[in-house]
């Protein structure tokens, strides 16, 4: 249990912290671009395009959220710094401690919103995993992970959709895409973006031989058609295909999985989950422009790295964290070093350490 000067000290670096978060944020600017948006949703034509009005709702409700925390959080300080000076009892310090490492929580939270200031950190995001080479064992993996990641985002309050699905042969999920709706989703998710590997003893088969598993994970930011990205109509190539079930059995009678490739840059989407071909086309179009947009973004960036002489590590492809089983468990990233032997509580979605490490280190 900590002192009392000490937790003194601790709501002194609290405040600190809060001023730091004040002066990056700036209220004010929050303020102002509160109301640009707020005269928008006046227009008479405000709801003609649903998905950019709900955009736009959703950003301002982020926004006076944000502006709320802080002066919360700022509430708080000062009533827990009065509340400390008059109390000597240590069963009534030992329940202040407790508030202030609540609070210490929420703005480190907080403060960790301040590294995500890029165009769509603050928006959802597409993720989608790849089961590597290695059949049942490399499917069995890439289903483990949709799970680690769909319990993170219920942990978060975000909600995630199935976009595209194609099941393992026996066992297992060979592709998924989902999508995540939530408050700086692709911030958060976008540093997960790499190859992940998996050691355990195998499940699949008689031996339990130890075995080594790899899969892919790729995180785009979730962009609307209203983005300005040129797509030509020659430049699709479109194809509709029944949706499959495990095994690749047919669950649909007729062709409403759609599948489009930008020939110019061989990209290739697909959208399934969908009963509607029209859906998943839209879908699919999104998907595309999300792409598109990242593979210019990467290539904009590219091009500072090596103005600059830079050398800036493929981001497909790299290996990025080790999930070990047997014979000794640990979870650890090599970009941080973060760690722990709590194998089961990551895959059950615990990322908060690895996450929050990575962001605070980009």
């Amino acid at each position: 249990m900590q002192t009392k000067q000490e937790l003194e000290s601790t709501l002194k670096d609290l405040a600190d912290t809060l001023g730091s978060i004040i002066a990056k944020k700036n209220p004010d600017i929050l303020k102002n671009k509160i109301e640009e948006l707020d005269a928008t949703t006046v227009h008479p034509d405000f709801w003609s395009n649903q998905e950019k009005a709900q955009s736009i709702m959703r950003e301002l409700g982020r926004l006076r959220n944000e502006i709320e925390e802080i002066q919360k959080f700022s509430d708080m300080i000062t009533q827990l710094r009065s509340d400390l000076v008059d109390i000597e009892d240590a069963e009534l310090l030992q329940l202040l401690e407790a508030d202030i490492s609540n609070l210490k929580k929420s703005i480190d939270n907080l403060e960790l919103k301040v590294f995500l200031s890029g165009k769509y950190d603050s928006g959802d995001a597409i993720l989608s995993i790849h089961a590597g080479q290695g059949g049942t064992e490399a499917a069995d993996w890439a289903e483990m992970l949709l799970r680690m990641y769909s319990r993170y985002a219920d942990s978060l309050g975000w909600q995630t959709k199935v976009i595209h699905k194609l099941m393992g042969t026996e066992a297992g999920i060979s592709t998924v895409t989902i999508e995540v709706q939530g408050d700086y989703a692709y911030g958060y998710l976008k540093k997960e973006h790499g190859t992940h590997r998996l050691v355990r003893n195998s499940p699949f088969n008689s031996a339990g031989l130890r075995q080594t598993s790899f899969a892919g994970v790729e995180v785009m930011p979730l962009v609307s058609g209203d983005i300005d990205i040129e797509i030509k109509p020659e430049d699709i190539e479109f194809s509709a295909t029944r949706s499959s079930g495990p095994g690749g059995q047919n669950v649909n009678k007729v062709s409403t999985a759609v599948r489009l490739v930008h020939k110019p840059t061989g990209i290739s989407v697909s959208s399934s989950e969908s009963r509607s071909q029209a859906a998943n086309r839209e879908t699919a179009m999104n998907m595309l422009r999300s792409k598109l947009l990242l593979l210019e973004e990467e290539k904009l960036e590219k091009e500072k790295s090596e103005l600059k002489g830079e050398h800036k590590e493929a981001s497909w492809g790299n290996q990025i964290r080790n999930y070990v089983m047997q014979p000794y468990q640990l979870v650890k990233d090599l970009r941080t070093n973060v760690e722990t032997s709590d194998v089961d509580s990551v895959l059950d979605g615990g990322l908060e350490a690895f996450i929050q490490a990575q962001v605070r280190l980009a």
